[in-house]
């Protein structure tokens, strides 16, 4: 009968493979990775800062005819020369409008009347509503 322990015996001048992991091999491993990424990611770095400041030295203007003519005027007829003021100016006229009584046809008898009296008006008088129709009677 054989012993146990001589199943695993190797023949003399024949090694093994061990077992367990080298904790140094590992972490000398997982070192030399994160030296590596550092100095990919410091040459990454130099290089986007070398290539903004390239860039931003060799920028001309977007539209370089119009350079130095930010105060030209355009020629006639100009639809707005002050659109911000002429804005302003019609929400005053349209708030005036509304706000007001006035013809807005004189020979149909159209007028008009501030929206606040409009809707007193229509709270007291109702909206009008069509009149229920009779059945027609089909033959």
């Amino acid at each position: 009968m054989t012993k146990r322990s001589d199943l695993h015996a190797s023949p003399a001048g024949l090694h093994h493979e061990p077992d367990d992991v080298s904790l140094r091999a590992l972490l000398g491993n997982a070192l030399g990775l994160v030296v590596v990424t550092a100095v990919f990611a410091a040459l990454a770095w130099v290089l986007f800062a070398y290539l903004l400041h390239r860039e931003a030295a060799r920028v001309t203007p977007v539209l370089p005819l119009a350079a130095g003519q930010e105060h030209r005027i355009p020629p006639e007829p100009r639809l707005q020369s002050h659109p911000r003021e002429d804005l302003r100016e019609l929400q005053a006229e349209e708030a005036r409008i509304l706000d007001s009584y006035g013809w807005v046809d004189r020979e149909a008898g159209i007028v008009r009347i501030p929206i606040d009296e409009a809707m007193k008006l229509t709270v007291e008088r109702g909206l009008p509503a069509r009149t229920p129709e009779a059945p027609h009677d089909v033959h």
